[in-house]
Parts: structure tokens; sequence; C-alpha cells
């Protein structure tokens, strides 16, 4: 399952690369945020999955949603849209496996079991070497303002806030009604911000198809897939998995797009992986 993830999770920058030129990012995120409600709703309908219990349960999903949907992938799709590469963006999203590990580390709060152990920060540290490795030739000149470094640290800290919040006070639920509510979330917070957008929506056949993967893959896929990973795993462990996205991103452009692969950065993709390999491991023992 954490493959799937990985896999699924590094489309998000090609689907962007499809949709986002034809479409203001969150009049794109809305429509999205809406469809995946559909989505869910038949689901559950045809599944008859169990809604959380309680109102605290609810709330806190929200938060998540919040956080995880509407803070995160605002942030990413609108730092790109005002002309931060993706590349960059990709760095600094991926700091969040170290964010995670300091966060922890410095809260008074963490327990035993999201302790991180030398030997994690040792692996931490190396997959964050080999992620400087994969994405730095992708470092435009120039591209980087205050307006969109600051819209990319949203993003960063939105994921991160997102996956401490879930880890402490969501109680295991379904994924699906889970995802249900965090969508509702989302729309709610990135509809009145789309309506006050000056682009409209282009009805290109590469927005409706990154439109698809983004409701059928990226978040009832992907989104459902994270969920369940927070749930069942340390917080550490299942941030790292995101040092792997840059790589597989990388691989699929070069696939899709014909965008260079160096043998810098394939090496620097062995950085990464061993990298996880190493925090993985050590919060498995």
């Amino acid at each position: 399952m954490p493959w799937v993830f990985v896999l699924i999770w590094s489309t998000g920058f090609v689907v962007a690369r499809f949709g986002m030129p034809h479409s203001p990012p969150f009049s794109f995120l809305s429509l999205r945020f809406a469809l995946s409600v559909l989505c869910f709703g038949l689901w559950i309908a045809i599944a008859r999955a169990g809604w959380p219990r309680g109102r605290d349960q609810w709330f806190h999903l929200g938060v998540t949603g919040v956080l995880m949907q509407a803070g995160y992938l605002g942030g990413v799709w609108a730092a790109v849209k005002a002309g931060l590469g993706a590349g960059t963006v990709a760095l600094l999203v991926g700091l969040q496996p170290v964010l995670t590990a300091v966060w922890l580390t410095a809260s008074a709060r963490a327990d035993k079991h999201h302790a991180v152990e030398p030997r994690q920060w040792w692996g931490l540290l190396l997959g964050l070497a080999g992620l400087m490795l994969v994405v730095w030739r992708k470092l435009g000149v120039g591209e980087v303002t205050a307006w969109n470094l600051l819209l990319a640290a949203v993003a960063l800290l939105a994921i991160t806030t997102g996956t401490l919040y879930q880890k402490r006070h969501v109680a295991p639920c379904d994924a699906r009604t889970a995802g249900f509510v965090q969508m509702v979330a989302a729309l709610i917070v990135t509809l009145p911000i789309a309506l006050f957008e000056r682009e409209t929506i282009v009805w290109h056949p590469a927005f409706i198809g990154a439109m698809a993967w983004s409701v059928l893959v990226l978040t009832l896929g992907g989104s459902s897939l994270l969920y369940l990973l927070i749930q069942r795993g340390a917080a550490t462990q299942v941030t790292s998995l995101l040092y792997l996205v840059p790589p597989c991103t990388a691989v699929m452009a070069w696939a899709i797009f014909g965008e260079s692969l160096s043998a810098l950065t394939l090496f620097g993709m062995a950085l990464t992986a061993a990298g996880v390999a190493l925090v993985v491991r050590t919060a498995n023992r």
C-alpha cells in the first residue's frame, strides 16, 4: 500500500502540468472537491459505509480536510500559478518529513511511540540530500518571489500540521466517509476564494483529463490511502514516504514529457530511497 500511494501521489505534478494552464488554481480545486464529494457520496451509499461517531470526530476530520486538502493543494497550485517552478515546490514541500521530526521532538507531548530515533534523523537527512540532488537542476533563476515562496511555505505547514493533527485527534473510521467530510470542509474554504479569481475555466481536453484523474485517482485513491497510512503508522514513518514523490515525478516527467534524467538525478533517487528505508526500518523495530 505505501508504494501504491507514492506512485499515485507522484502524478500530482504531472496532472498540474496538464490542467493548470486552462484554469485558475482554486476554481480547479473547488470543482475537484465538489466532484469528489459526489463520488464519495455515491461510493458510501453503495457500500453502506459507516459514518464517524460523535461531533468531535466530524470537527477533527473537517480540520484535517482544510489543512491537508484546501491548505496543502491550494498552496502548491497557487505557488506554481504565481511562477514558482514545480521542482522548487517539490523541494520545499519535500521538507515535510524533517519538519515533522523536528516538531515531534520539540513537542513536550511526544510519546515514545512517536519519538524520533538517531538513526531516523540520519535517514531523514540522507533523504533530504537525495531530494535536493533530484530537483536542484529544476530551480529557475529569478522565479522565486516573496509571494510564491509564502504560498509554498503555507502548503508545507498545512500538510505537516494536518498529518500530525490527524494522527493525534482523529479516531479510526471508514476512509470513504472520512474523505467525504474532508472534501466538504475543503470545498467550503476554496469555493469563496474561487469566486474572486479573475480567470475562467477553459474546457480543454487536457483540463478534463486532469480533472478526471484528480478526482478518481488522486482524491478517491491517493487521499484515502494517505488517510489509512496515517491512521496505521507513526507520523514520521508516513511522511518519510513523501521523500519518494519528487524522484518518481522526475521519472514520470521523463517518460511523458521527455524531461532530462541525468546520472546525478538517478544518484539522488538512490540516496532518497536509502533514507526512506532507514526511517521506515527503524520505525518498525
